[in-house]
Order: C-alpha cells, then structure tokens, then sequence
C-alpha cells in the first residue's frame, strides 16, 4: 500500500546549496524532503484545481507560471518587463506597482555566466545568488557584473547575448553533466568583445551603475542525480494526470523518473496528491 505523502497546491521546488544540492517539494502548508526518495517509485496526481498563487481564486488555467488572468494581467510581476527586463517602463510612470518595482528592480543585479546545457548569460537579483543558478540546474555559474537595476541588467544582457546563448536546452540538461567550461576566460572573452557597448551603458547610466566583478570565483553546483535520461520525455498533467515512476534525480525544476521527467514550476498553483510507495 502507498504512504500518503501529502495534498495540497505546489510551488516551485526548493534547493539548498550543498553537496548535492538538497531538495523539497512545498505541498500545501508542507515541504516534502525528496533527496531521500531518490530510488523509491513515487506517485503525482493532478486533482483538477488550481488556485492564483497571489489571490488564491480558483482558476481553470495558470498563467504566468501559477497566476489567474487578472492577477496576470495586473501585477508588476507579470508584466513583460520580467521576461524582458531592457522593455521597462518605471520611468515613464507607467509601472503596474511603482512600490514592488523600487523594492525587486531598483536594486542591484548580478549578470552573470552559467554552464547549464553549455555556456549562457543570465541576470538575477543580487539577493537570489545561489537559487537562480539551481533552480536554472547550472553545474557552474560565476558572477562578472553588478548592476544597479533590473533594466540596466537587461540592457547588460541583451548586449552580451549577441555572442552567448541566454536560454538552457531542457534535454540536453537532462541527459548529462555539461561538459566543464573555463568561465573565467570565457568571461574575459565576452567583456572583451562587448567593451564598447559596456562603455556606452556607463557613460548613459553613469560609472558606478555597472561595475565588474573581476575577483568572483566559479560556483560548482551537484544535483542529487542517480541516473539520467537518454532521451527525456516530459510529463503533461493537463492530458495524463497521473504520474508515477522510480525517482532517479532532481535537477533544477525537474524531477526526473524512469517514466518521464516533469517541470515541477510548470504546475506551480496546481493541487497535486503525492504519494511513496
């Protein structure tokens, strides 16, 4: 008979720094330890509901991964100056919630390299170094540039994308460690490449606003993995409800079974059972 873990609306899974990366699942008003469950079958089954994870209104679709529609069409967090951070609109006074902009984007952002499915640029909040680079499933991740807000940061980056990936292939992370890069020299590379437009944001924003980081070391990051998968395939709760299978790893937001992999922040909102055999 199966041991009842737990029902409730999920969140995105949380990782801790360590070695491995230490997970749970936030089910409810619990956290389901998973690094222990690596090797056991477990069990996810979608009960048909999800609720806004800002409002709590029950809603038939989860939009800005885990939000009704109006709360998405009305909050800061999910304007398209999220995905798009250079498109911010703060100065023009057209900001959905001028105070939660000044609090999460007038602040310092990091830009940063990472090693996920190979070499890519990133930005995050100064604040969110590690959770970034987990929840991303980056093997090695280093800092080269503080900057003063999420725009600049954006504008950072739209730069540096020119010459380097800024998304992650979620198969390729998925069937393997990543093969080492010496981000070190790759980040004297693209700052090298770049100097100019780098040159032109600071004399806009000032000096001060986008600083290097040039004595910030690499991160190595290791996942609680016992097995990957060759050929991933992901798991659709919207059409098939029910997952189960032996959990084999966590990486970044999947779990990974023998029987397909899910993206857990993908069903953020949802109301899940969860169960160990």
């Amino acid at each position: 008979m199966a041991f009842v873990s737990g029902e409730g609306s999920i969140r995105k899974l949380l990782g801790a720094l360590d070695e491995p990366v230490n997970y749970s699942l936030p089910l409810g008003e619990q956290q389901v330890p998973l690094n222990e469950l690596l090797g056991r079958t477990i069990r996810l089954q979608a009960m048909g509901e999800i609720h806004c994870m800002h409002c709590g209104r029950r809603t038939k679709k989860s939009y800005s991964q885990g939000h009704c529609y109006p709360c998405m069409t009305k909050l800061a967090s999910c304007d398209v100056c999220i995905v798009s951070p250079e498109r911010c609109h703060y100065e023009l006074n057209t900001c959905r919630e001028p105070a939660w902009g000044e609090q999460f984007c007038m602040t310092d952002h990091i830009v940063y390299l990472a090693n996920s499915s190979g070499l890519k640029v990133g930005i995050t909040r100064a604040t969110q170094i590690p959770t970034r680079w987990i929840d991303q499933g980056a093997s090695q991740a280093l800092p080269i540039l503080r900057v003063a807000t999420r725009q600049q940061s954006g504008l950072v980056e739209d730069l540096l994308r020119q010459n380097v990936a800024d998304k992650t292939n979620w198969r390729a992370l998925l069937r393997g460690e990543p093969e080492p890069i010496d981000l070190l020299a790759e980040r004297d590379r693209l700052l090298g490449g770049a100097r100019e437009g780098l040159e032109a944001l600071q004399a806009r924003f000032g000096l001060q606003a986008i600083q290097p980081l040039p004595d910030a070391q690499v991160q190595d990051i290791r996942y609680p993995v016992l097995q990957y998968s060759a050929k991933p395939q992901s798991a659709n709760l919207g059409k098939e409800p029910v997952l189960e299978g032996t959990l084999l790893g966590i990486k970044g937001q999947y779990l990974l079974l023998d029987t397909a992999v899910i993206n857990i922040r993908k069903y953020t909102s949802y109301t899940l059972a969860f169960s160990v055999s």
